[in-house]
């Protein structure tokens, strides 16, 4: 077999053709497509032209004598034909070539390419139309756009599809703008597609007509053949955010059969960029999501970059989230199987306009028997708690935790948001206006109800400072290492006597630690600090730049940006000076010396962190820690280290009675001096 397998490929190698003969059979070939060309074209030139068949030509009278006689056209991708006393006029444009029916219908043509092109557009907007069956009608018209609108929103809607199609927030600008458009035509779009067993209908291929019933309703209507009708109703709520949308019908059982029970939903937004610092922005940007029922929790996809998630539960609403403004659809029933696409735009020309790109697939509970099959809410608004909170009241039946659009940290950090500083903050706004003299007065009193901890740790802090010269005595009597139970347990009994604990300095501090990390998350979440100015700050809800650059810093500037903001390096110098005050105070440590460095690198590392943070943030850090050492030098007036050692020395003669803690280490002592005799023993044996 290998024999074989050497002489059949030796002769297929040795009969391989030259590159002469593959010329040769390469002009043949190019020859006969030639003549082929040719014959074609002479074919054509002699009039075999593409015709429409009879059955297409009834279909299509057909099509436009189904329409109403005032509007009996068809005006679908070039194809604009009418109907007039029976007879069908018009034209249809193909690359860049209008061409008259009567030239369409003709069974010759001076041009036979442009005359094909042409009736196979008529084809295809036939073929169309025979998908649509009832709906075909409406695939035909003008759009059109109707507003509505309140006190807070004027929303303006399209009649291709029935949309929203363009949201402006009333007594709101964005950073370039003296108003601001939540989303603009173009940028939002949303589909319901219903289906029988043989078709679906996408209702964005429609053109509604629009019927105002009042100043604050509107429908957009579809009439189908044999007197059914589908639509869209909405209803602008007075001085609010919401639209109500009702999916209403009539005699719709003659299209779509009962045993159909859902129906597709596709929403599609651009999420808009509103605030000065963009890349904060965009940061916290994504598709929000609540599971139904009570306890339903509310997910999100990832902020930073694309994501995609596959929802197989069922879903309350969805909701396409900005920093400070949000689109969320509220269904009165259910959303189930949703899949949920966010991209990012930096790739595309966009980047500069859009933050996000949100794809949304649902599907929703449907009987075509039903006068109101499905209904809706849409909020389009701010992202401002009280707010949200309030129209919980939409849903009766469940918490829709519309709040949770706002991101407050995680259940203990939120709490004391939502519990002690909104609550603090809101009932200073009654008496101030100026936002920077707010965030003074917040810290100030946060400072004042927190001096009990950090008096406390002032004091721990001194004596252990106290301490230091007997803690290094008892280091240098126990130097060994099978000592150390021993060390261990003098230093504790000196830490009794005095009335001192090593973590004494340091869980003040932890306490003090959920409230900063509360007010990390507050105030890049405030909508009312956007657009508040204080000092040299513009807005309190973006960074504060007083220098920028063009180029960009390796590895850091995805954060640090490329600006630096006053506020954070006025915070970042203060945190420097706490730091050293800090370490002087604190007995030094032999065993760690690299660790007044690493203290002193923090705050560089804040600086990089905060740099593109909102300026109200660092500018409550910056006064926090003003005020921090403010109490720090106080405390050392007013309390004085022959006071600490005063108290310490009282609380040294007071009966100590032994803890737990303090008798366990005893018997681990005698245990190991039991084991070290034990050891000795056996050692001196051996000798």
């Amino acid at each position: 077999m290998l024999l074989m397998g050497v002489v059949i490929f030796g002769f297929m190698w040795l009969n391989q053709p030259s590159e002469a003969e593959l010329a040769e059979r390469q002009r043949q070939m190019d020859s006969i497509a030639a003549v082929q060309a040719a014959e074609q074209h002479r074919d054509i030139a002699a009039g075999d032209v593409d015709t429409l068949s009879t059955a297409e030509m009834a279909h299509l009278q057909n099509v436009l004598e189904s329409m109403p006689a005032d509007n009996a056209t068809i005006n679908n991708e070039g194809v604009i034909l009418s109907l007039k006393d029976g007879k069908i006029s018009g034209t249809v444009t193909v690359a860049d070539t209008t061409v008259q029916w009567d030239e369409v219908t003709a069974t010759t043509s001076g041009n036979p390419a442009v005359h094909n092109l042409a009736v196979q557009a008529v084809q295809r907007v036939l073929d169309v139309y025979a998908k649509n069956g009832s709906f075909a009608a409406s695939l035909t018209g003008t759009e059109q756009m109707v507003a509505l609108e309140n006190d807070s929103l004027k929303v303006e809607f399209s009649t291709k599809g029935g949309i929203i199609a363009r949201a402006t927030l009333k007594g709101y600008k964005t950073w370039n703008s003296p108003q601001l458009v939540l989303f603009d035509k173009g940028d939002n779009d949303y589909s319901f597609t219903l289906s029988n067993n043989t078709q679906r209908f996408e209702t964005k291929n429609f053109f509604f007509e629009p019927q105002k019933l009042n100043d604050s309703t509107l429908l957009m209507n579809l009439e189908l053949e044999g007197g059914a009708q589908w639509g869209l109703k909405y209803t602008l709520v007075p001085n609010s955010y919401m639209v109500r949308m009702e999916m209403v019908q009539k005699s719709m059982t003659r299209i779509i059969p009962l045993n159909i029970n859902l129906v597709d939903l596709d929403w599609h937004q651009k999420i808009s960029r509103h605030e000065f610092g963009k890349q904060f922005e965009e940061r916290n940007s994504a598709i929000y999501y609540k599971f139904a029922g009570k306890g339903g929790d509310v997910k999100y996809t990832r902020e930073n970059g694309s994501d995609e998630k596959e929802v197989k539960d069922k879903l309350k609403w969805v909701s396409a989230k900005n920093q400070f403004f949000s689109t969320v659809l509220i269904t009165d029933s259910v959303m189930s199987t949703a899949k949920m696409t966010s991209t990012d735009t930096k790739d595309t020309p966009d980047y500069e306009k859009y933050l996000k790109d949100v794809n949304i697939h649902t599907l929703i509970p449907y009987s075509s028997d039903k006068e109101t099959p499905a209904s809706f809410y849409f909020y389009m608004g701010p992202n401002r708690y009280h707010m949200l909170s309030d129209y919980d009241k939409y849903s009766p039946k469940e918490d829709l935790k519309l709040t949770h659009l706002i991101p407050l940290g995680w259940k203990l950090f939120r709490w004391i948001n939502t519990g002690i500083i909104i609550p603090v903050f809101d009932w200073l706004g009654k008496f101030m206006t100026n936002y920077g003299l707010i965030i003074l007065v917040l810290t100030i009193i946060l400072k004042v109800v927190l001096s009990p901890l950090t008096y406390k740790s002032y004091i721990s802090q001194a004596k252990m400072r106290i301490l230091a010269p007997d803690i290094a005595k008892i280091n240098e009597k126990y130097p060994n290492q099978e000592d150390a139970l021993k060390k261990q347990q003098k230093t504790m009994e000196l830490y009794k006597q005095a009335g001192a604990s090593p973590f004494g300095g340091c869980l003040p501090m932890m306490l003090q630690m959920p409230i900063l990390i509360a007010m990390f998350t507050f105030f890049p979440s405030c909508i009312e600090l956007r657009g508040q100015s204080f000092l040299w700050a513009n807005d309190l809800s973006a960074p504060d730049k007083i220098v920028e650059w063009s180029q960009h810093i390796p590895f850091i500037s995805s954060t640090f940006g490329n600006h630096i903001s006053l506020f954070c390096l006025l915070m970042t110098v203060t945190n420097i000076i706490y730091t050293y005050i800090t370490t002087k105070s604190q007995p030094s440590s032999q065993s760690m010396p690299g660790m007044k460095w690493m203290m002193y690198l923090m705050p560089l590392m804040f600086l990089v962190f905060f740099n593109n943070y909102a300026s109200g943030l660092s500018y409550y850090y910056f006064i926090s820690l003003l005020i921090t050492i403010l109490q720090t030098y106080s405390c050392r007036l007013f309390v004085t280290e022959d006071k600490v050692r005063a108290t310490m020395a009282a609380n040294a003669a007071k009966p100590k009675k032994k803890s737990k803690w303090a008798q366990r280490l005893e018997e681990a002592q005698r245990m190991q001096q039991q084991q070290q005799k034990q050891r000795a023993g056996a050692q001196r044996r051996k000798r």
